[in-house]
């Protein structure tokens, strides 16, 4: 993630693409709405089964890139912060909870 991380960071600079976190934030949920926009279509709205689409791949790398975007802003160590909440979800389910509960 690291290198990868670096390597959005560089082609940010060498293409003068930095933005205000704000806009990296909007990007985001846009690219958010992608992905659920494709995820619906895989049920045809709701109409049927569920079929893969391959578009879902592209909307997922624009989602990566744009969090990886703001990550890099911050300074932010994607990795790192990963690892943290993989023992965090451990933590709660070693103590029965599930990985989404709200309290330690």
């Amino acid at each position: 993630m690291r290198e990868l991380q670096e390597r959005v960071r560089k082609f940010v600079e060498e293409n003068n693409l930095q933005m205000a976190p704000e806009f990296h934030a909007l990007d985001i949920v846009s690219e958010l709405g992608e992905v659920a926009k494709e995820i619906l279509r895989c049920y045809d709205y709701g109409r049927g089964e569920h079929i893969f689409r391959e578009e879902i791949r592209g909307e997922l790398g624009d989602l990566l890139y744009s969090l990886i975007t703001l990550a890099n802003h911050y300074g932010i160590d994607l990795e790192q912060e990963v690892i943290k909440v993989l023992e965090k979800y451990e933590r709660r389910i070693s103590k029965g909870k599930t990985p989404g509960s709200s309290n330690e």
